[in-house]
This record gives C-alpha cells, sequence and structure tokens, in this order.
C-alpha cells in the first residue's frame, strides 16, 4: 500500500508531520510506503533529525505550499507544484492509494472534486466525521462542512454513502441512520428535514430510524447521522471542545478522552473516485499517526469500489 502524506499541510508543519509519519511506521506492513510529499531538503533534514534511515519513506519532491488562507481554487492553479498538487496527481495516477493531508481544506476539497472527481452518480461528494458515542462506539456523521447548503436528494444520498461506509470499516450490516432534527417526530422541521424524512423513510438501501435530536448525539442512537454541512460543522465542533474544556477542568474518563480529535486522525471524503483524508489543521504527531490508521483502513476496507457498487445498483 502506498500513502501519500501531505509534509506541508497543518499549524504544526513539517515537523508534527514527519513525526506523525515515524510514530506510525510500527503499526504498518512491511509492504507499505509513506510517499512524502513536499520540500526535499527539508524532509531529508527532518528524517536525519530524527535518525531514520530506513526505507519505507520515499520522498516526493513539491516545492510549492497551499497555505491555509489561502483561495482553493486559485492556489491548486497557480501552485501545480504545490504538496496538495502533487499529492492529487499521484492519487490520479494510481501512484498512490490514499491521499492524506492537515492542510487547506477547502484546496483537498476542490482537488478532489477536479482531480480524481466524483462518483458518477453522486450529486456531491461528502465530508464524514466520527463522534464518539457513550458507550465507548462511534457514529458518522455526514456532512461536516463540504456542503452548507443542502437539498434533500443530497441528504438522502448522504445516507446511502455513509451506511456503505460504516458497514465497509465496521462489519456492522445495516447500520442505523438517523436524521438530525429539532425533534423526534416526524412532521418536526424545517422545510429541508421534512422533506428529507419522506426521501429517507421510502429509501429501501438504508436502515432508517427516524429524527435524532441533540440530546441523542452522544447516545448511540444511530450508526450514521445524516445532516448539511452547515448544522454538521456546528455541532462536530462543539463536540469537540468538550475535550479541552474537560481537561481545563481537570476531568478526564474515557468518553472525554474519545471527544479528543487526535484520536481519529481525520476526516474521509466520502462519493469521489479515490482515497483522501483530510485531518484536523491543529494536528499534532499523534493526530498524524492516527491519520495513517485511517488511511489504512479506508483502502482497505475498499470504501470506494463498495459505493460505486451501491450507487450503479440503485
Amino acid at each position: 500500500m502506498k500513502i501519500a502524506v501531505d509534509v506541508m499541510g497543518g499549524d504544526y508543519a513539517p515537523e508534527a508531520v514527519i513525526e506523525g509519519i515515524l510514530l506510525a511506521l510500527s503499526s504498518l506492513s512491511n509492504d507499505d510506503t509513506i510517499l512524502a510529499v513536499g520540500p526535499q531538503d527539508t524532509i531529508e533534514q527532518l528524517l536525519a533529525k530524527h535518525g531514520y534511515a530506513g526505507k519505507q519513506i520515499a520522498i516526493i519532491p513539491a516545492d510549492q505550499v497551499i497555505e491555509m488562507g489561502e483561495h482553493p481554487t486559485k492556489a491548486l492553479s497557480q501552485k501545480p507544484n504545490s504538496s496538495i498538487g502533487v499529492g492529487f496527481h499521484l492519487l490520479k495516477e494510481g501512484k498512490a492509494d490514499v491521499f492524506a493531508s492537515a492542510g487547506n481544506t477547502g484546496a483537498m476539497m476542490v482537488g478532489s472534486l477536479f482531480s480524481v472527481k466524483t462518483i458518477e452518480g453522486i450529486s456531491r461528494p461528502a465530508i464524514a466525521g466520527f463522534v464518539p458515542q457513550e458507550d465507548g462506539t462511534y457514529a458518522l456523521m455526514l456532512d461536516i462542512g463540504a456542503n452548507a447548503d443542502c437539498k434533500p436528494e443530497m441528504l438522502d444520498q448522504f445516507a446511502v454513502l455513509g451506511s456503505v461506509y460504516f458497514e465497509a470499516t465496521t462489519g456492522k450490516k445495516a447500520p442505523r441512520v438517523g436524521l438530525m432534527n429539532i425533534g423526534e417526530e416526524e412532521q418536526k422541521g424545517n422545510i429541508l428535514s421534512l422533506a428529507t424524512h419522506a426521501l429517507l423513510k421510502e429509501n429501501k438501501k438504508i436502515n432508517f430510524i427516524g429524527n435524532l435530536e441533540g440530546k441523542d448525539f452522544f447516545k448511540n442512537k444511530a450508526d450514521v447521522i445524516v445532516t448539511d454541512g452547515f448544522t454538521g460543522n456546528i455541532i462536530l465542533k462543539m463536540g469537540e471542545s468538550l475535550y479541552k474544556i474537560m481537561k481545563d477542568q481537570g476531568i478526564t474518563n474515557d468518553f472525554v478522552e474519545n471527544t479528543n480529535y487526535e484520536k481519529y486522525g481525520g476526516s474521509p471524503i466520502i462519493g469521489i473516485n479515490g482515497n483522501v483524508i483530510i485531518a484536523h489543521g491543529a494536528s499534532s504527531p499523534l493526530a498524524i499517526k492516527n491519520m495513517i490508521k485511517l488511511c489504512r483502513s479506508v483502502v482497505e476496507s475498499d470504501v470506494c469500489g463498495k459505493i460505486k457498487a451501491a450507487i450503479e445498483n440503485q
């Protein structure tokens, strides 16, 4: 397996990314290779600093960097030799099985759409987030920010994408799908949620259990939580804030630890012709290590192929 990693992506790059790659090596098989994408001199110096002289890290030169605040589309067109641009080229050409970055989220999304492109039949791909549950499991929520404004048909498709991903990566058959709403009753919600509920109720490809309220978010009521990207992003970031609040107050337990974004490593973009992982901009070495672990899971479970099969059989 070839895992391409953007060495220049993230608030603490390149140091934290290289350290995370080195932490991940012990969990990789001998056949796995990390393609470290970024300035060759910088990567060589950091690997030498840490005393690395192995063969599982291959340096892929890229002498440009897309900064966090840059316009995604302009940056990708004006910086073709950026670490993100080169990473997507590797993925498109089949020279990498997966590409991951903690860099500019917009550039990662635009790169996905214009490089590997959307799976035929998918209206809009979604970014999925992992939501820790009270019993130690996790749910998958989508969308968490790629699509702020959604149509009912998009949310209906998100339910299918999330179900296929959850089943492929966990082995759980017929995962429960819930629609985030302001009440459990079928007639509750705004125009979008009412229309979406009707579609989900009739969708034979999913195991729809009805509406979820905010109080159900951590209660393991559903395996797949469907919402628009605007709502999903707000909820997810609110959930992430729990970890710092609890830590600052000296409170710790298994659930609190599971709200730490570092544990999950990143979020997959679901619905594109390739495997792409977006990591948190503030990713630490531990988060990068877990990002690489997530990369392996996505490739090994053949999520992309299973989504294609599910959409083709509609």
